[in-house]
């Protein structure tokens, strides 16, 4: 599944046209290697998302095309979360 997908499918990113700006700006990557939009993700890849003055390191355990709110947590894993010093 591509990677910008994913991230509105498990709802890590509400929309897709900005998961997709994030990812092409060089925030995302997957098992420590830059990603792009269009990168395919599976089940058992690390992704590592910068927001803004946090970096969120999760891991992927499923692959659905689409899931309820309630269920779209249970995607992915928070790994760790920290705070970028300014």
């Amino acid at each position: 599944m591509r990677l910008d997908k994913f991230l509105k499918v498990s709802r890590l990113i509400k929309r897709r046209t900005l998961a997709k700006e994030v990812a092409d700006q060089g925030r995302i990557s997957i098992n420590g290697i830059q990603a792009k939009a269009s990168s395919n993700v599976k089940a058992g890849d690390e992704l590592t998302l910068k927001f803004g003055q946090k970096v969120v390191t999760v891991k992927i355990n499923d692959i659905q095309d689409s899931t309820k709110k309630e269920d779209a947590a249970q995607l992915y894993s928070i790994i760790g979360e920290e705070k970028i010093p300014e």
